[in-house]
């Protein structure tokens, strides 16, 4: 056991299957091996023990279950307790396929031995080197042997993410020499830096208070916000994703290959003639609008259901619509952001983009967006309804649902970057579905109005969805169509956990630093380990090592031929 190497593990993976098909047979006397509830809960958010087995009884779903650990944890608590009369031996080992990223990992225990009588725990020491950003393979084998009873061997994967430069693990070396100085000195030196601490406290909570009530103020009055972003976390299950807690975690993934993506800053801008010049193109009497039930209604604007009458022909054709406009308490830049916005779209010809079909100027006060209608609306506010419906809903999104809406949504974003269009706020609020489950990406016209929770203002008079902005986009508002793959990985996480809110539990103004340090979503539960390595490639903070939508296309097609071979 002690002198296996990572190479052997298929065989071992093969053995061990035939193991746990037989595990059954332990005795019901046996022993007890679990994580604490404080373990899972710094590494799951769950206030709950987890039983890997329990009076000999052993959980195979848990066994299965593959943990991320992030880069800050260095030390892994398990707990164990013979409950046999018999001796109950085991031995343990500790196996990783890369070294150069992780230190040789070592324990508080000794490799062979008996059980303890009573609860004990054991640590695992998972000591990151520092020298490269690496997703690290690790596996703890255990084998008990009881007497009368064959040898067991258990299994348990932890996936350990190690970033470069970052002094995030307890465990990493250092050289203490230099650092010998004067005990007096260094009390000295904590108490003024215990002061100063509580002066910059003071003056940063007054300075954050004040931010948001400008930020609120400009809300209200209707200053322009241009930029987008957003965050969540959640776990579903294959069958019926639905959520569970929120847990964050870290990344430095690259088992994917990425391709280098030309990334070519772009703001879709108009100029003011060319904007007039689109809108006369599709100008429309508002006789020929009527507007029926609201859909959604924000602050200065909502959304509606609406028919679109043509009688330029012989035979009256109506069509159902979807309806954006302002009320008349909306500003001129709030009504000149709808339409600059409301235009992005302008001229787009594909399945998986809605584009604008028709504009009414006859109050320039309240001009009128008309959208092809899409029967289930928009996106997030669909996804949501099928989480928090326990039944009767008419959709039960099973995972190969999700993949298919990525697949279009990957299939949209690929054309309008063909176009040279940046979107610059994809997420599931800026898409619509309809009951076949077809998806279309929108534009971002009033998401700021309808999905506030969604976007943050950061004392420069911009809302921004800054949970779902890349960090050259948080940092530079450098837009591209890498910093859209980074939007995407977001919005794939939103499909995956039926429309959780991301990031929820950091700060806005944290965002960019929390980025820095390499924080990222975690993986929701039964989310397939393919795509939530493909979401950690997106969020890679170097642009040229993220995907390309093509590359996205090309796994996402195989990978749901791939769910259809078990489903």
């Amino acid at each position: 056991m002690v002198g296996w190497t990572y190479n052997q593990v298929n065989l071992v993976e093969c053995q061990v299957a035939l193991v746990l098909c037989l595990m059954t047979g332990l005795s019901s006397e046996n022993f007890s091996l679990f994580l604490p509830s404080h373990e899972v809960h710094k590494l799951l958010g769950l206030k709950s023990e987890l039983y890997y087995v329990r009076d000999g009884e052993v959980n195979l779903y848990a066994l299965g279950f593959e943990v991320v650990v992030p880069n800050n944890i260095s030390v892994l608590r398990m707990t164990w307790q013979s409950l046999s009369r018999q001796k109950v031996h085991y031995a343990i080992a500790v196996l990783v396929n890369k070294t150069d990223a992780l230190g040789t990992p070592h324990l508080d225990i000794d490799k062979q031995g008996l059980l303890p009588v009573t609860q004990e725990d054991f640590k695992v020491f998972l000591p990151c080197t520092g020298e490269k950003s690496e997703e690290v393979i690790i596996r703890i084998q255990i084998n008990v042997t009881t007497e009368g009873y064959q040898n067991t061997t258990f299994d348990f994967k932890r996936r350990k993410v190690c970033l470069e430069n970052q002094n995030q693990n307890g465990t990493m070396l250092m050289n203490l020499s230099p650092m010998v100085a004067s005990t007096s000195s260094f009390y000295i030196a904590v108490g003024c830096a215990s002061a100063l601490i509580i002066v910059i406290t003071a003056v940063a909570t007054a300075c954050y208070v004040r931010i948001q009530k400008t930020c609120r103020s400009n809300i209200i009055k209707g200053d322009p916000p241009r930029d987008a972003s957003t965050q969540s976390q959640t776990f579903l299950r294959v069958d019926t994703p639905n959520n569970a807690n929120t847990i964050a975690g870290y990344s430095g993934f690259r088992r994917l290959t990425s391709l280098p993506t030309s990334a070519p800053v772009q703001v879709n801008n108009l100029l003011v003639s060319e904007l007039t010049e689109q809108i006369c193109e599709i100008a429309l009497e508002k006789g020929k609008i009527v507007l029926y039930e609201k859909i959604q209604e924000g602050t200065f604007g909502h959304t509606c259901r609406g028919v679109l009458t043509d009688d330029g022909n012989e035979v009256n054709m109506k069509q159902t619509a979807i309806i954006k406009t302002v009320s008349e308490q909306a500003s001129k830049d709030q009504i000149s952001m709808l339409l600059a916005e409301g235009m992005k779209m302008y001229g787009i010809n594909h399945k998986n983009v809605l584009p604008i079909i028709a504009v009414c100027m006859d109050n320039v006060k309240q001009p009128i967006l008309v959208y092809p209608f899409m029967n289930k609306g928009n996106l997030k506010l669909f996804l949501q309804k099928c989480r928090f419906s326990v039944q009767g809903h008419c959709h039960t999104l099973l995972t190969q649902d999700l993949v298919a809406m990525a697949i279009q949504i990957v299939q949209g974003m690929s054309h309008l970057h063909k176009k040279d269009i940046i979107h610059g706020d994809l997420a599931t609020r800026n898409c619509v579905v309809d009951d076949r489950l077809h998806v279309k990406i929108t534009d971002n016209a009033l998401s700021r109005d309808l999905f506030p929770d969604d976007y943050h203002c950061l004392g420069d008079n911009e809302n921004r969805p800054v949970k779902w902005l890349a960090l050259e986009s948080l940092l530079k508002k450098e837009f591209s169509t890498a910093s859209d793959v980074w939007s995407f990985g977001v919005t794939l996480w939103e499909l995956m956990t039926l429309g959780n809110q991301p990031y929820k539990e950091i700060d806005p103004f944290e965002m960019a630093t929390s980025l820095q340090d390499g924080y990222r979503l975690f993986q929701p539960i039964n989310c397939p380990d393919e795509l939530y390595h493909l979401m950690a490639l997106c969020w890679m903070t170097k642009v040229e090592k993220r995907p390309t939508f093509s590359k996205l296309l090309a796994f996402f097609q195989d990978f749901y031929n791939a769910l259809g071979l078990y489903i």
